[in-house]
């Protein structure tokens, strides 16, 4: 059976002898994040997270001189690692202050994780008290799970766990950066990081890599790899990975609280997305999809009606939450729009290519390329089916090449006569050029 020591039974009573002071130094509104005896293991100990943490007495001249400090490394280190605190003057938390063997205030511990789940490793920290003191530290202490790839070896990193996504960063750096340390924290397990050095040419004339620092995403499978083009922060990033991974969750509070509170009123319903565009004459579709060179338009194809029909509406509405999850997430897709019935075009394309009367009802909505000639078909089966996860679906198969095409028919692509002109003196020119060869 354990037995206390008698260091221990020491420092265990001079804490209990201590004056009794509620007030802890940092207020709710404080970057540094107030732990207790209770809430240690779970916040802490079982974080993925590095972690300092400050065993203090509010009543402690120098716990008072080192807040300042302490608070601006904890802002420096937010989304990188924690930075917390134990009010040692709490009787509640006076054994544990004296389990984890403090003697003196401040007492600083940096707490790193380890291999074994609720058992990090844990070492006094004896550096300048500054706030890059404290910094400097903590990020050298922060687990790198980013491995370092090159030509070499890029296959072979990418071939192994094919069914997870992917992240490569693209940098002129030699070391990992506490950022993308961080991110590899937090997707650990759903999403492989790997950093890649500029000098590595065939990697980056794989990816079309033009300027550096650069983030790919490979979302899995055959996805086509997403190029990421927004701000060198944590949370932009990780909300463009979290597209293709899910996140860890932490036990931790975001906002530092570790006690919940009910909330005070009710939380006002998200905005709607943005309408997708209209394109309410033909000429505005033409330009937009139905000219020689156009790429790829998704087409709602709205029927002829006094008012929206159930799944008109439904079909734009979730147009539009597809069209804004990707614009938030900087992802590439295909322009998407909304064709009234008013639009000629649009009457156009429903009995050309869809073979549907004037009059028929109900939206349809198809996928057509005019450069490449294909037009696809959205079927909503017989359930009508235009729920947003459905209809993302469909266009990711788009995406990656999967499933069968129609041809377009001759006169569905607008061709004007200058256009034509300029292609029959390009094919001369081709043909002059291949007689010469």
């Amino acid at each position: 059976m354990w037995q206390p020591s008698s260091a221990f039974l020491l420092v265990a009573s001079l804490l209990a002898a201590l004056p009794v002071n509620a007030d802890g130094l940092y207020t709710k509104k404080s970057p540094v994040l107030q732990v207790n005896q209770k809430d240690y293991a779970q916040l802490i100990a079982h974080s993925n997270y590095t972690s300092i943490v400050e065993f203090y007495a509010p009543w402690c001249g120098h716990c008072k001189n080192l807040k300042p400090a302490y608070e601006k490394a904890a802002k420096n280190l937010e989304g990188l690692a924690k930075v917390a605190a134990v009010n040692c003057d709490e009787d509640a938390n006076k054994p544990f202050c004296g389990q984890m063997g403090v003697q003196g205030f401040p007492t600083l511990k940096i707490i790193t994780p380890s291999k074994k789940p609720g058992r990090p490793r844990v070492e006094d920290y004896q550096g300048p008290r500054t706030a890059k003191g404290i910094v400097d530290a903590v990020v050298d202490k922060i687990p790198n799970h980013v491995a370092r790839v090159t030509d070499k070896d890029l296959d072979e990193w990418l071939s192994k766990d094919e069914e997870l996504p992917k992240a490569i960063l693209f940098t002129e750096k030699g070391t990992t950066s506490a950022l993308i340390r961080a991110v590899a924290i937090e997707f650990l397990g759903g999403l492989k990081v790997a950093q890649i050095r500029s000098k590595e040419s065939s990697a980056v004339e794989k990816f079309g890599i033009t300027g550096f620092p650069a983030l790919v995403l490979l979302p899995g499978g055959e996805k086509e790899a997403i190029i990421y083009d927004g701000e060198l922060k944590k949370g932009p990033i990780v909300e463009f990975l979290s597209q293709a991974a899910t996140r860890n969750p932490d036990p931790a509070p975001a906002n530092g609280k570790t006690q919940s509170t009910a909330p005070t009123s009710t939380p006002a319903p998200p905005a709607p997305p943005p309408e997708i565009p209209i394109l309410s004459t033909a000429e505005a579709l033409e330009v937009a999809c139905l000219g020689p060179k156009s790429g790829t338009c998704v087409l709602a194809l709205l029927p002829e009606a006094e008012e929206p029909s159930p799944n008109s509406e439904e079909t734009l509405k979730s147009l539009a939450e597809i069209a804004d999850k990707h614009a938030k997430r900087h992802a590439n897709l295909f322009p998407i729009y909304n064709i009234p019935a008013a639009n000629s075009g649009a009457k156009t394309l429903r009995t050309t290519l869809l073979g549907l009367s004037e009059d028929a009802q109900g939206v349809e909505v198809i996928a057509l390329n005019a450069r490449r000639g294909w037009w696809r078909r959205y079927d909503p089966s017989e359930s009508a089916d235009y729920s947003a996860v459905r209809v993302e679906a469909w266009i990711d198969a788009i995406r990656l090449g999967e499933g069968s095409k129609n041809k377009l028919p001759d006169g569905v692509v607008v061709v004007k006569e200058e256009e034509e002109e300029e292609e029959e003196g390009e094919s001369e020119k081709k043909a002059a050029d291949h007689d010469e060869l």
